[in-house]
């Protein structure tokens, strides 16, 4: 249920009637801004927490500060929030300077990120990185897999196969597109635009996915996820709302098929990034909203 004014109330329905689920995951939330980080070192601190198919790492990164990869089995993704924040990136015999306020996507194999400048990066990795997904604050919360949630399974390969690829979030405002969403094999990244104040409660935005989950990242302001499961014939399954606020930064992980919007609560600056894994078709089935659609080929069955 979207309001009028919302590019997404222009989405395509599913095409054929979903498999009714009858169980449910309560949603997770990592709160970075209150917990202590499970790594403070010279490099910085760095928080991690996971999704069933990823793991969010946020890190306050001192200049000089590397993160390797080695062996990664996949693609996995950064962000750079801030302009002023640079890193060099290398993979596989290239090296790349990516400017801040960017997202990038980096090849499997080993890898380094050096930050260059001081300040916050975000990578996001598939939980096929075991090391990692130990790591998070909320790891017993994905002890089993969730329900409703099919195996994970990547895109296709770039067109002209895999490399650093950097794209800058200084992307303007466009009627009738939705956000700011890049994409590659493994995640989708919806840089969400900038609210500032409270977000209108007449025009919000309750709706819900089937067989995907969602992560709510919060980088500036507060929000509040408010999340609905459905009521099912066997009432030990029924769960309360959650109406939990959430300030920065923070994630929300939203599972399917609990009817969920996010609400921006803080007096200020408010900066949500709404992440995917695998990427979700639908928008990417959107002319122009995904702005580096030309990179990544779209899977066969699209």
């Amino acid at each position: 249920m979207y309001d009028v004014s919302d590019p997404r109330a222009a989405l395509a329905p599913a095409a054929a009637a979903p498999k009714v689920a009858t169980e449910f995951a309560a949603a997770d939330y990592a709160k970075f801004y209150e917990t202590a980080p499970q790594e403070d070192d010279a490099s910085g601190r760095t928080w991690y927490a996971r999704g069933q198919n990823y793991v969010v790492a946020y890190s306050e990164a001192e200049a000089g500060a590397v993160f390797t990869r080695e062996s990664q089995v996949d693609e996995y993704a950064l962000i750079v929030p801030e302009p002023t924040t640079k890193v060099e990136i290398s993979a596989n015999g290239e090296t790349k300077i990516v400017d801040g306020y960017s997202v990038a996507f980096i090849p499997p194999g080993n890898s380094t990120i050096k930050v260059l400048t001081k300040g916050r990066i975000v990578r996001l990795i598939t939980s096929r990185a075991t090391d990692l997904t130990a790591k998070c604050s909320n790891a017993d919360s994905f002890a089993a897999p969730h329900p409703n949630i099919p195996p994970f399974e990547p895109w296709p390969t770039p067109r002209d196969g895999y490399r650093i690829r950097s794209y800058s979030l200084d992307v303007k405002q466009q009627g009738g597109r939705f956000g700011r969403i890049f994409r590659c094999t493994t995640f989708m990244i919806n840089y969400l635009d900038v609210r500032n104040g409270p977000r209108d409660v007449t025009k919000l935005s309750p709706h819900h996915h089937d067989d995907f989950e969602q992560c709510s990242l919060a980088l500036e302001g507060a929000y509040i996820h408010d999340i609905r499961w459905p009521w099912t014939t066997n009432m030990n399954n029924w769960r309360d709302d959650d109406h939990e606020y959430c300030g920065s930064p923070s994630i929300a992980v939203i599972p399917p098929p609990a009817i969920h919007t996010s609400r921006a609560v803080g007096e200020g600056v408010n900066q949500l990034v709404d992440i995917f894994s695998p990427p979700r078709m639908d928008f990417s089935a959107k002319p122009g909203w995904v702005l580096n659609a030309d990179d990544y080929p779209l899977p066969a069955k699209a």
